[in-house]
């Protein structure tokens, strides 16, 4: 390879709105083939890379490294990393250079029962990359979990799977209309894959974002708590906590400063008695809800 790839900045001490801090420098890679590229992006050896940061309490117990990667099939409408859609758009890191500053904080992660949470965009666009990083994490002891839609869980291979200690799935909507107006794409995938978890024996936590007039409907929110419901019933203790999620604003600017049109620009956040009886809802069906 002729070019390096990029090193990792230090993380921010907070999450920013969207994807975080963009925590990878610019490298010149005109001199890289591009079939050079492409042969080391399908070994997974090289990925296509946003931005990482170190947060508590957000992406999955303890202390987290969170790695967001480039590119999603998806089209939320309330994304919160719209500058994460696009492979193209990433920087190229080496899974061995991301590896070694997962190292570094092996202490932290020991002492809060964190680890690494691989994130996006969508994860799964990334296979080869995603099972070579948490195959060398789980080699360090490392806690690993991945942050998914489930769209395109055919990509995890079992294999990828046994390395992964935790799956936040993000149930975005509960019936086929309402998941396909939110994200442009079908449900049946993303339930295939929960169910495909539980089976393995994977732990999950269910994510689901609250969006009043999107997916705040008592019937689509009834859908997405019998959903994981039935993914609990697979194997009683896989899903282990849900996490209803109340929209916000955080991301319009960074929607405004990419040019794309902003479609719930006008949505208020639900409000904090609304989010809590959708709580109440799946705590209905014997579920652990936060």
């Amino acid at each position: 390879m002729t070019a390096g790839p990029a090193t990792l900045d230090a993380p921010s001490a907070r999450r920013r709105a969207g994807a975080g801090l963009r925590g990878i420098e610019t490298v010149a890679t005109a001199d890289m083939e591009r079939t050079e590229r492409l042969a080391l992006m399908r070994s997974g050896e090289l990925g296509s890379v946003h931005s990482w940061e170190l947060v508590t309490a957000v992406d999955g117990p303890g202390t987290r490294l969170t790695v967001f990667l480039n590119g999603c099939p998806l089209r939320c409408l309330y994304c919160h990393n719209p500058d994460t859609l696009a492979m193209k758009d990433g920087e190229p890191v080496l899974a061995d250079e991301l590896l070694a500053r997962v190292g570094r904080y092996r202490g932290v992660f020991a002492a809060t029962g964190g680890g690494l949470t691989l994130s996006g965009g969508e994860v799964l666009m990334q296979p080869a990359f995603a099972a070579r990083v948490l195959r060398g994490a789980k080699e360090l002891g490392v806690h690993t979990c991945l942050d998914t839609s489930g769209f395109l869980g055919a990509n995890a291979t079992d294999a990828m799977l046994a390395d992964t200690d935790l799956v936040l799935l993000d149930i975005k909507a509960g019936d086929e209309e309402t998941y396909r107006r939110t994200t442009g794409r079908s449900l049946a995938p993303t339930l295939r894959f929960g169910r495909r978890l539980a089976e393995l024996g994977v732990k999950v936590w269910v994510r689901f974002v609250l969006v009043p007039g999107l997916t705040d409907d008592p019937r689509n929110v009834e859908r997405v708590a019998d959903h994981a419901a039935e993914i609990e019933a697979v194997r009683p203790g896989t899903v282990e906590r849900v996490e209803v999620l109340p929209f916000h604003q955080m991301a319009r600017d960074k929607w405004a400063e990419l040019g794309r049109t902003y479609e719930l620009a006008g949505t208020p956040p639900p409000t904090p008695a609304a989010t809590e009886a959708v709580r109440e809802v799946f705590r209905a069906r014997g579920l652990t809800t936060y």
